[in-house]
């Protein structure tokens, strides 16, 4: 049976953990949405389109994606810098991150074979010009070095990486968080502020940058490793407060109404002209600071209406997102070769509507199965293991 952390190893820490018990089934649930949201997204605009965040505000799947990765992985690893120390932890984190790197570099070679397959079978280059490969064909030896550096990725890889480098730098956050964690968050706004102050980035191949920017993205996770090691316990009175409560609708209403006007430009007369050379553009490569907000408002409405003990979460309806969500690694991988799969069906075949739901449906079925097929070999093999029912709290990091 696992150890309970003693009172006075926490005591000794400025961070502070919940006590070991069963996953967080909130966390799993919405990463799990946040895959399947992910996934619609990246397919040709469908009905099933018009059900994602991002049509109705200026956040879209991405933010959940990372906060929760924060969250998840300071809960694991805030933990076994405290049980086991700083080196202990770095290495499993490292390990972590480089479990990430292969599966990035393996998704890599099978979208590249996929991309390549179709668009040479059906004769049609425009596949490889869309999907950001006609560089690796014009120079494959140069462009897999650079793909192997994350400087070079197709379209719809671009998370990964953003992942690995957030990743990397966790045991510096962890350790800074150990000692202020306040102090930690600020220093990570200050970099946030920094990098629109003096535009920095990272640059990508052939030219560019990072569509994420890890020197802003950082404040999303860092945040979300704050809100895990004690931050949201502390923030606990003002997210029930009422005042807060009504703030954040206002603000969603009024992104839905700006994004109205996104679809609807018979409708942009009615933003005042100063404030749209205010807010434009809302940049998502560096995390606008409206979309960090719209990302805050609905985190702290979902916090008040959805407690960790509601009964819903046991539902065999919320299964399949929970499922998905607990091995999201694997289903954010097998998201971008279906993605792909479905534009290529969408764009060889004539259907209509009907066939762009029932490809977003099917993907969406595929990625359920395959999550099953995993939950279940890992309960077999922790079944029949000597450590049974260690993956609980480990798995959270990484989700699988």
């Amino acid at each position: 049976m696992r150890e309970k952390v003693t009172a006075p190893a926490v005591a000794a820490s400025a961070i502070s953990l919940p006590a070991v018990g069963e996953r967080e089934l909130r966390l799993d649930l919405f990463r799990g949405l946040a895959l399947w949201l992910i996934f619609i997204d990246h397919l040709p605009p469908n009905l099933l389109t018009w059900f994602t965040i991002r049509n109705y505000g200026f956040s879209d799947a991405t933010e959940i994606f990372i906060f929760i990765s924060g969250y998840t992985a300071a809960f694991v690893y805030g933990r076994a810098m405290l049980e086991s120390g700083f080196v202990v932890a770095t290495a499993r984190i490292l390990r972590r991150a480089w479990q990430i790197y292969v599966a990035h570099v393996f998704l890599f070679t099978i979208f590249l074979a996929e991309i390549s397959y179709v668009a040479t079978s059906f004769e049609n280059p425009l596949y490889s010009e869309e999907m950001g490969i006609m560089d690796f064909l014009k120079q494959p030896d140069v462009t897999i070095v650079q793909a192997l550096l994350l400087r070079f990725r197709p379209v719809n890889m671009d998370v990964l990486p953003l992942y690995i480098v957030l990743m990397a730098s966790l045991p510096l956050i962890l350790l800074s968080m150990r000692w202020k964690p306040d102090v930690t968050l600020g220093l990570s706004v200050l970099l946030y502020a920094v990098t629109w102050e003096f535009d920095l980035y990272f640059s990508a191949y052939p030219n560019g940058f990072w569509a994420f920017n890890p020197l802003a993205w950082q404040l999303l996770f860092v945040f979300g490793a704050w809100c895990a090691l004690g931050g949201a316990k502390r923030m606990s009175r003002i997210l029930s407060s009422p005042v807060t409560l009504w703030v954040c609708f206002v603000y969603l209403f009024a992104s839905f109404c700006v994004t109205l006007t996104w679809y609807l430009p018979q409708l942009g007369h009615l933003i005042p002209r100063q404030l749209e050379q205010w807010i434009y553009p809302i940049d998502k490569t560096d995390l606008d600071v409206l979309r960090f907000a719209h990302f805050l408002a609905l985190a702290a409405i979902t916090v008040r209406f959805l407690p960790r003990e509601w009964p819903g979460l046991k539902s065999p309806w919320l299964k399949p997102l929970i499922l998905c969500g607990q091995h999201s690694l694997e289903i954010f991988c097998l998201g971008v070769f279906l993605a792909f799969a479905g534009h290529f069906v969408l764009a060889e075949v004539s259907g209509g509507a009907a066939l762009h739901a029932m490809i977003s449906l099917s993907g969406i079925l595929i990625m359920w199965g395959v999550a099953w097929v995993i939950s279940w070999y890992k309960h077999v093999a922790d079944k029949g293991g000597p450590r049974k029912g260690a993956r609980s709290n480990a798995d959270l990091a990484g989700g699988g």
